[in-house]
């Protein structure tokens, strides 16, 4: 069963106490991705591994995603104080040199304190630190299976129901009145 988003919260603050003082990326990455998938009740061995070798663009050059769930989530991690957009650029790399069957939704760079993560469909980034983490946990709604959805400007539909609405009122008032509430 799906963990509720009040316990994941609580996972959360439970998390970023714990955290506070992580700095390092070589000495506590996978500890820290173990636990923060955990927030959400997902066991990190089933969905993603660690160190995944990836051949870059560039000729004769390869690297290593940190963390890497396939068509899901891709992760870059840095020591504390690290710059997350030089970060951010170096996982876009390893984007363009995955199959595309393994593209992921999203890319997180984080330096243990600080978090960014980017949806790649529709480029949106929200960006926050360990402390806030509780506060965001929904971005992170792709980890439980839950997809987001994006929709454009609503005006003309909302213009468009209330006025259906407001027919149906008038016609049931009519109904029950025996009179029309307006003519126009």
């Amino acid at each position: 069963m799906r963990l509720s988003w009040q316990e994941i919260r609580t996972r959360a603050r439970r998390f970023s106490e714990r955290w506070a003082d992580a700095h390092y990326e070589k000495g506590e990455t996978q500890s820290f991705y173990n636990e923060f998938f955990e927030i959400f009740g997902v066991d990190r061995k089933k969905v993603a591994i660690f160190e995944r070798k990836i051949d870059l663009i560039e000729r004769n050059r390869r690297g290593f995603i940190d963390l890497f769930w396939p068509s899901v989530l891709l992760v870059e991690q840095k020591s504390a104080g690290k710059d997350l957009f030089k970060a951010q650029g170096q996982a876009l790399d390893y984007v363009l040199g995955l199959n595309d069957r393994d593209l992921p939704k999203y890319v997180l760079t984080c330096d243990f304190q600080r978090f960014r993560l980017l949806e790649l469909e529709t480029r949106r980034e929200i960006a926050f630190t360990l402390p806030h983490l509780h506060k965001h946990v929904e971005a992170f709604a792709f980890m439980l299976g839950v997809q987001r959805r994006h929709y454009g400007t609503q005006a003309a539909v909302n213009i468009k129901a209330a006025e259906l609405l407001g027919t149906i009122h008038d016609a049931l008032e009519e109904k029950i009145t025996g009179a029309p509430t307006w003519s126009g």
